[in-house]
């Protein structure tokens, strides 16, 4: 069975090419939707032979959907263009035999950095981006989605997740997630109280920290603690000010 590789893209002239050579191991056709760059992504994604379809952003879930009919075959491998896959995960996916498989879908492990540094905290973070496309696909949600698929086979392969160059990147990208992540909750009719930015703040920091060892995992284990809790602490706090301005 060949496999489409499916890539959303906005000015990634830096990721382009290492995430096409990455799944060209393993995909017979290379998609990538993109959302009106103004750099040369396209022009590179048209150089290595990958399909390049120009879309004006959906949304996270929908961006992805979009790509799926527009794909040559029904075995679609969805990745981000600041991932890679690993050594592993093109050997184990040579291995399957997509045109016989009970499964719907297959997962990853997803090893995130920030610049050179492997975030354990955040490791496995399984993610399911193999799948069949005529069984199940992205929801369409426009924040962070997924494929939604019952039958899953979590395959023992990494997915590699070059996040953020630097903890300055990532503050600046929290920033924009927590404003999006609490206008999505808001328009969905959420409701946050007086007392919800504090409890899912420390919560946050309580399970980063505790629950998932992060305090044994040395500065960058604070770090992406501390940055995970102020998200979901100003996260609620918008939404209480939206509340305020609303009424």
């Amino acid at each position: 069975m060949k496999i489409t590789a499916n890539i959303i893209t906005l000015n990634e002239e830096k990721n382009i090419e290492a995430v096409i050579k990455s799944v060209q191991e393993v995909c017979d056709e290379v998609l990538v939707v993109d959302s009106l760059s103004t750099d040369r992504t396209c022009e590179i994604a048209q150089s290595l032979g990958a399909k390049v379809i120009k879309q004006e952003y959906l949304g996270d879930g929908p961006q992805k959907a979009f790509g799926e009919p527009l794909a040559k075959y029904d075995w679609v491998l969805s990745i981000d263009a600041d991932e890679r896959l690993d050594l592993n995960a093109i050997e184990e996916i040579k291995k399957l035999d997509l045109d016989n498989t009970q499964y719907d879908g297959f997962s990853f492990a997803r090893k995130t950095y920030v610049g050179d540094n492997f975030i354990k905290l955040w490791y496995p973070d399984r993610v399911t981006r193999l799948y069949n496309r005529t069984k199940c696909g992205y929801s369409k949600l426009k924040g962070h989605a997924k494929v939604e698929a019952k039958n899953i086979c979590d395959l023992k392969a990494d997915m590699l997740h070059y996040s953020y160059e630097d903890y300055a990147q990532m503050i600046r990208t929290t920033e924009k997630f927590i404003k999006r992540g609490a206008q999505i909750s808001y328009d969905a009719g959420k409701r946050a109280n007086s007392l919800d930015p504090f409890i899912h703040g420390v919560g946050a920091l309580f399970k980063a920290l505790v629950l998932k060892g992060g305090a044994f995992h040395g500065i960058h284990g604070w770090n992406v603690a501390v940055i995970s809790a102020f998200s979901s602490y100003m996260k609620y706090a918008l939404m209480l000010e939206m509340q305020k301005n609303d009424k």
